[in-house]
């Protein structure tokens, strides 16, 4: 086995602690919005505030992650989400509830820009897609463990013990961390051989060679037309991630007329088919652009297409059979959470150097996140007044579709010192 593999596993294992803890308070929002007298809109609320820090944060982060590296932003960060996410079982009512999610968040903003610069450190760019959708599996199989797991946990010990469990794994894989993560260059435990094919071919978005291109700083990302266009494709996938996330259980419980229980194992079943069918197209991905113009930005086919399959959400309105519903609500799942994973193998690809890795990507999951955190508030709103969860669902369909041929029509370029908004559309214009 390739060890650089233990590598992803470690990444993997931390979104899948993220996601565990992110779905706790969907899966446990039945009993707490009874205890506490809570309308759809004040869960709405509070399904997106955790990412109001984050997302809020998620610059800054990635300034420090390319400062003083992936190891210790990673560390701390997840130990600040899983002492929050323990802090949250001893909350008494909306307020404190809404105080440990923002901590929360603040907290897991370290995770994607460290997760995408030690994909950066280690992943041979020829293997920038598996690498990724691996580490982006996480955020499947968190949901799917943890609405099962922690819905047995909330149905026989209660809402807060949910909460503790969630906490505590994150504290284990803090210590394994700590005690095993390396640089390729320090690792003793990787063979010389595949420390040379590392260091050799991570660089140059994708070409051999062992010389460190010159960083661009976070002035002339931000004045890169492409990084804002990919951030407006992340949000747009974004948006479909967290309606998922945050409102499946309850649209199978309200609509469907499952208990908490049933609900847990049925929100479970699309998590875990996409996190399949996710490392699946990452691995595709990689075969499909061997040979192919990386550095120009050919992954965009395969976000693009990732997209459309999202886009499948907008037959869930017409579906009455069960198994419909979940095979569609599996596929648009597995599309948009695709489409995320390949956007930040996009990033990647498109930057000359690791060292901008961290911001950049922190940038891109601004914009994600921005789109996400109003996900969770409008399809409140959406059900509130509709009574439905069927215009939530057209809304996110109508959004991916935007988003596809964004990712077609705009990220055609590297990302540059001298690639900006206004010379594009000079170009354009010519």
């Amino acid at each position: 086995m390739k060890r650089r593999y233990w590598v992803y596993l470690f990444l993997f294992l931390l979104t899948v602690v993220n996601y565990v803890d992110r779905v706790a308070l969907s899966i446990a929002s039945s009993q707490i919005g009874k205890e506490f007298s809570l309308s759809p809109v004040n869960l709405g609320y509070l399904f997106s505030s955790f990412l109001w820090l984050y997302a809020v944060a998620l610059i800054p982060m990635g300034l420090l992650v390319d400062r003083f590296g992936s190891k210790r932003l990673n560390a701390w960060g997840i130990g600040f989400w899983s002492l929050a996410t323990a802090l949250t079982a001893f909350t008494g009512g909306f307020i404190s509830l809404l105080a440990t999610r923002l901590l929360m968040g603040l907290g897991e903003s370290t995770s994607y820009p460290a997760g995408g610069r030690v994909i950066r450190e280690w992943a041979p760019a020829s293997e920038r897609g598996i690498a990724t959708s691996i580490f982006h599996a996480g955020s499947l199989l968190g949901p799917a463990i943890g609405a099962i797991g922690l819905g047995w946990v909330v149905t026989t010990y209660g809402w807060r013990a949910a909460f503790l469990v969630a906490a505590s794994t994150g504290f284990v894989w803090l210590a394994a961390w700590l005690i095993w993560f390396r640089q390729p260059e320090d690792a003793k435990w990787l063979s010389e051989a595949e420390r040379k094919h590392i260091l050799s071919s991570r660089n140059a978005v994708g070409t051999r060679g062992s010389i460190e291109p010159q960083r661009l700083g976070f002035a002339a990302l931000a004045r890169s037309k492409t990084i804002w266009a990919i951030a407006f494709t992340h949000g747009c996938a974004v948006y479909a991630t967290y309606l998922f996330l945050t409102w499946m259980p309850s649209y199978l419980q309200a609509e469907k007329g499952m208990s908490i229980t049933r609900s847990a194992l049925f929100t479970a079943i699309p998590y875990a088919g996409a996190a399949i069918l996710g490392v699946l197209i990452g691995s595709c991905s990689d075969r499909y652009l061997r040979g192919k113009d990386i550095a120009g930005g050919s992954r965009r086919a395969v976000v693009a297409a990732c997209l459309l399959m999202s886009a499948l959400i907008l037959l869930v309105p017409g579906a009455n059979e069960l198994w419909l519903v979940m095979l569609l609500l599996t596929l648009s799942l597995t599309g948009c959470t695709a489409a995320v994973a390949s956007n930040l193998s996009l990033v990647n690809d498109l930057l000359p150097s690791k060292k901008d890795s961290g911001t950049a990507i922190a940038m891109i999951s601004v914009g994600g996140n921005g789109f996400g955190l109003i996900a969770p508030i409008a399809t409140g709103y959406v059900v509130s007044m509709t009574h439905s969860y069927q215009a939530g669902f057209v809304i996110t369909g109508v959004l991916v579709l935007t988003a596809a041929a964004a990712t077609l029509l705009l990220t055609r370029r590297p990302i540059t010192s001298t690639e900006t908004i206004s010379d594009v559309c000079v170009t354009r214009n010519a």
